[in-house]
């Protein structure tokens, strides 16, 4: 890892990148000149034929056959959702455009319901968007001034969902055209495979059942370079090329005349057209090695996919099998009716979950985050970009979530808890590093959530409740679980025991001070959360839980998308 002692287990946010990737870039850089390949300059030329092979490359990397396929570079697969959407509304011109898309989506996938001047409709389950292809696309909320067959209309959804990593059906995009020739409507496919792709092998091979459009960000597959793509079939492409803006080098001839506005948009590839400005070709370089050092480390995409998947599994597994002494479940894991960690068709390896003390009552996802920080452990909390996905598991109605606003909650604080029930979510995800050592790892770290039954002795008098400041609950009773108040003191004084013994065996060897620091701890921190009446202090004293002297990382948390 880049960072030595630290387990990453965010994944599905941006991939870790090899140093040999960013070795391999860096001799390059220094020994090219690449120039901006909108001129005939040796050093631009040398970069528009690195562009034009990345994008070649790139393509075959999807098995998309260039005959039937155009790659555009984009900033991210946000930045390519914008692109379709753009286009789309530059067709409907005057009609306006149909959104249909599925509640398990990234905000960005959700945002163009906005820009839909016909309507839109949200599919909530995966039955009713095979109903609606059954009954040949009703543009259901469409406006009531236009007749459905006059709507253009586009249907969006995830490969895979980015909260808990369930996959949908790849088929979709097949159905949608076919019923689309049957009901004689203009529906195209735009398809967000930004976390399918990071562990499985997307194979646009099959060009005839391919979604119209495919979003995807690289960084996701490789970790650098920072670059997304929008992949277009070329027999709807048409669609984009009705867009109203252009800038750069996706035109031909522009006129400013006083009396006449005009301009020429290019007619050649599709993404000469849609490429607005100059390339990001130093980062399109990377591309290259990036695939390179890829391919030479893991082999294929099928390689990875079966590797994150036998990871997730296994932590799958132990995380179901954690109990408290009382019988009561750690941790409660949010997954799809049809998800099985043992099949790579319908589940990746992404795992979502909140933990529960021995009494039922919820750990805050933020007080989670801030101990896995303190051991070494980079993970993923709150609302993770996806509305839908939060909501339906964790049973949040639209009234709740207003509500929840209104009193405070917002993306990336700490309000963990709201009317007894959590805000957001805790997601663990792996990627090509990783390894059987992050699963060992992060067990021995959940160990420390376990009420072992220790034969502890309660305290009589009842505790202050968190203040609103700190970890913030809508309910007023007093919170009832006690410990003695000598058990932060041993807490404390056994984290001493543990480095002691940590600097006597070593680096190499830190199996055995886990399992001391994990087993032998008398400071359940279920009963840390109910003594201190403060986050300031609480989380000064989560450092006693640290099971080993693993760097401390002090970044902020921020909403990263």
């Amino acid at each position: 890892m880049h960072a030595k002692g630290t387990t990453y287990l965010d994944h599905a946010g941006s991939t870790t990148y090899p140093r040999s990737l960013i070795k391999e870039y860096g001799r390059v850089m220094d020994s090219h000149l690449f120039g901006n390949p909108h001129s005939q300059s040796p050093s631009s030329l040398l970069s528009t034929g690195t562009v034009e092979t990345a994008r070649r490359r790139m393509l075959n990397f999807f098995h998309a056959d260039p005959d039937h396929f155009d790659l555009v570079f984009v900033a991210n697969a946000t930045a390519a959702i914008k692109l379709v959407v753009d286009g789309v509304s530059g067709s409907a011109s005057q009609r306006g455009f149909w959104y249909g898309y599925h509640a398990d989506s990234h905000t960005s996938l959700v945002g163009p319901r906005e820009l839909a001047t016909a309507g839109s409709r949200c599919f909530f389950r995966d039955t009713e968007v095979s109903q609606w292809f059954s009954e040949s696309l009703p543009l259901q909320g469409s406006r009531p001034d236009l007749h459905d067959k006059e709507n253009i209309g586009l249907f969006a959804y995830p490969a895979q969902s980015n909260m808990n990593g369930r996959r949908l059906p790849l088929d979709w995009p097949g159905q949608v055209r076919r019923a689309t020739a049957q009901a004689n409507r203009e529906v195209y496919s735009l398809l967000d495979a930004a976390a399918f792709v990071a562990t499985a092998q997307l194979d646009l091979s099959d060009h005839l059942n391919a979604p119209d459009f495919t979003a995807l960000s690289f960084y996701k597959i490789f970790g650098f370079p920072d670059l997304g793509a929008l992949i277009v079939r070329k027999d709807a492409g048409h669609v984009l090329l009705r867009r109203k803006y252009f800038g750069g080098g996706t035109v031909d001839m522009v006129i400013n005349g006083a009396d006449d506005v005009w301009h020429a948009t290019k007619q050649g590839a599709i993404h000469e057209a849609l490429e607005d400005g100059t390339p990001a070709f130093h980062s399109i370089t990377a591309l290259h090695y990036a695939l390179d050092v890829h391919t030479r480390l893991y082999g294929c995409m099928k390689n990875v996919s079966r590797h994150t998947g036998l990871l997730a599994a296994a932590l799958h597994g132990q995380m179901s099998s954690l109990t408290h002494s009382n019988g009561q479940a750690v941790c409660t894991i949010y997954t799809d009716a049809n998800s099985d960690y043992q099949n790579s068709k319908v589940q990746g390896p992404t795992i979502a979950f909140n933990l529960q003390t021995s009494s039922g009552t919820w750990i805050g996802k933020s007080d989670f985050e801030r101990l896995a920080t303190l051991n070494g452990i980079q993970l993923r909390t709150g609302g993770v970009c996806n509305p839908g996905g939060i909501a339906a598991h964790l049973q949040l109605s639209p009234k709740e979530m207003r509500q929840n606003f209104a009193e405070g909650l917002r993306c990336g604080n700490d309000f963990d808890e709201m009317n007894g029930k959590p805000t957001g979510i805790i997601r663990v995800s792996f990627g090509a590093m990783s390894s059987i050592k992050e699963v060992v790892h992060f067990m021995q770290f959940m160990n420390i959530f376990i009420d072992k039954g220790n034969n502890r002795q309660m305290g009589t008098q009842p505790m202050i409740h968190p203040s609103k400041s700190s970890r913030y609950t809508k309910s007023n009773q007093v919170i009832s679980k006690q410990i003695p108040e000598n058990e932060i003191d041993e807490c404390c004084q056994h984290r001493k025991v543990a480095e002691l013994q940590e600097s006597q065996q070593g680096d190499d060897d830190q199996t055995d001070t886990l399992q001391v620091s994990t087993l032998r701890s008398r400071c359940p921190v279920a009963a840390c959360l109910a003594t201190y009446p403060s986050q300031e202090q609480l989380w000064k004293h989560f450092e006693s839980h640290q099971l080993h002297g693993r760097r401390r990382w002090k970044m902020p948390r921020i909403c990263t998308g």
